[in-house]
């Protein structure tokens, strides 16, 4: 496999310190979902719908806050949001062991809104700092830097709650995101290219002018994308319960996400950008079938396999793409959206999966969201047929005033 395209992005000067934060720092916010479940039902003595309504408050939250600070960090920079919300992360988290669950509920979703933004941060600092030839590697390694995250921060999660106490983990997680926060100001990354800085204030972009249907179309397709993934997590417990294999959920998820990792360093190397609404069609066609794999957990991780090999390429190319769509002004709100539509696509994924399986099977359950997944792509796919034909013609209008010299 060519290595080379890998060998250019980490050359950038800062590329590697920004990747480096950005995969120990989404460890704690990977595990702040599980430890606030944990608190909700032990210390809290409430259910798994109140521990769920905490986690929907927070999600809600941070995907309406990020868009807004977004836009904050494309008028006011960086440093700004970044000690707004690594103090709003502080306060919560120290806070929260002390809060009743009435208080909690809001809390969390004040939080949201003020969440750390380091997803949309460290994309768009990427798109700054990385040459556009050499975005697909970096973004490739950024997504492998959020499956490593996600098989890390979880189980992390669970084993303090269980082994220590709810209340502490949530401190745990807290310190963890605010040095995260703090690792960011002291790199202090930048959110602009060098070409793209400009020496007064600058024009604001009207939304209609960059927010395209092509743009809209790779939105859909993030939240799409994510909406499979989280689908198709919930269905990966329910089948391995069905089966009486669930004490095999880890390793099944696990080899689910190593998948992924090969899949993502595989896009990363290639030469030739891919579409990322064929990535993603390819995705959700791959995830209807997993279902019929039951009876042997090692059947369902096989099954896992060729859908998993899309999921990190998938989100890659949804950044590099939006990156590339938005205006350097306005690319911070950009980013922020795509978080939004990722964050959306999750938190409508899990519950509509499990809502199926409890009235179907595990097996309809993959199938329904691969089927969602491959209407969304046919939804969009005129805006992506309509770019390519611009970028035809484009492409051949230099021929014709060539020739005509």
């Amino acid at each position: 496999m060519n290595l080379t395209p890998y060998r250019d992005a980490l050359a950038v000067p800062g590329i590697r310190s920004l990747l480096l934060v950005a995969v120990l720092a989404r460890i704690p916010h990977t595990a702040a979902g599980i430890a606030l479940t944990f608190y909700v039902l032990l210390d809290l003595d409430r259910g798994y719908g109140a521990a769920g309504l905490v986690g929907a408050a927070l999600t809600v939250g941070a995907a309406l806050g990020a868009p807004l600070l977004g836009r904050l960090i494309d008028r006011r920079g960086l440093t700004l949001v970044l000690v707004l919300t690594t103090a709003g992360e502080a306060l919560f988290w120290t806070t929260a062991p002390h809060l009743t669950y009435g208080l909690l509920l809001p809390a969390a979703f004040l939080a949201g809104l003020l969440a750390l933004p380091l997803s949309s941060v460290i994309r768009q600092c990427i798109a700054a700092m990385v040459p556009p030839e050499h975005r697909r590697p970096a973004y490739a390694l950024d997504s492998m830097s959020v499956e490593l995250s996600f098989m890390v921060g979880p189980a992390l999660g669970v084993a303090l709650a269980t082994a220590i106490a709810p209340r502490i983990t949530l401190w745990a997680v807290g310190g963890g995101i605010v040095a995260a926060g703090l690792a960011l100001l002291v790199l202090n990354p930048p959110v602009r290219a060098a070409g793209e800085q400009t020496a007064g204030p600058s024009r604001r972009i009207p939304r209609r002018e960059w927010l395209t249907p092509r743009l809209l179309a790779v939105l859909a397709v993030s939240s799409a994308c994510t909406l499979v993934l989280g689908g198709t997590d919930v269905a990966v417990v329910a089948a391995l319960r069905d089966d009486g294999q669930v004490g095999w959920t880890g390793v099944v998820l696990g080899l689910w996400a190593a998948s992924s990792l090969v899949g993502g360093f595989a896009y990363g190397a290639v030469s030739r950008p891919v579409s990322p609404l064929a990535l993603m069609a390819g995705l959700a066609v791959c995830t209807v079938p997993i279902g019929l794999a039951g009876g042997q957990w090692w059947l369902l991780a096989l099954a896992l396999v060729p859908a998993g090999l899309l999921c990190a390429p998938t989100l890659a190319a949804t950044a590099d793409a939006v990156s590339r769509l938005a205006p350097a002004p306005v690319r911070g709100e950009a980013m922020g959206l795509h978080a939004s539509a990722i964050t959306v696509g999750v938190a409508i994924g899990a519950p509509l999966a499990g809502a199926i399986i409890d009235r179907t099977t595990p097996a309809w359950g993959f199938a329904a969201i691969g089927l969602i997944g491959a209407v969304v792509a046919l939804v969009v796919l005129p805006a992506e047929l309509r770019h390519r034909r611009r970028t035809a013609d484009h492409a051949k209008t230099p021929e014709l005033v060539d020739s005509a010299h």
